[in-house]
């Protein structure tokens, strides 16, 4: 099983960016698959997690309206849009999996992880 996220970056604040996390090594299209982030000192905190087909997702309130979390089952690939970040964004962000029906916001819950990719907001 492999989670290879990428797509981080250093960026000015009100920026965008898109992450990208490819999976492989297990049946993709099954899982329900989110991100999390960890700063400096934090613990790791749920941003998004998405169904498996695409039609359901979930966002913590501080990303609401700004993240968008969307999945490409052909390319067992889950994306991060980032929009709108601030420098309370800044984290390593990681890619993670899930085989359920819910949408669960904790990490404990999550089977498979990937390495992570940084993202660094400037003021």
């Amino acid at each position: 099983v492999q989670l290879q996220a990428s797509g981080g970056g250093l960026v000015q604040a009100g920026g965008s960016l898109r992450l990208s996390c490819a999976a492989s090594g297990f049946t993709f299209s099954r899982y329900v698959m989110g991100w999390f982030r960890q700063a400096p000192g934090k613990e790791r905190e749920f941003v998004a997690a998405i169904n498996w087909s695409g039609h359901s997702t979930a966002y913590a309130d501080s990303v609401k309206g700004r993240f968008t979390i969307s999945r490409d089952n052909a390319l067992n690939t889950v994306y991060l849009q980032l929009s709108s970040l601030k420098p309370e964004d800044t984290a390593l962000y990681y890619c993670a999996a899930y085989v359920g029906l819910q949408l669960p916001p904790y990490p404990a819950e999550y089977d498979h992880w990937g390495q992570g990719t940084q993202v660094t907001v400037s003021s």
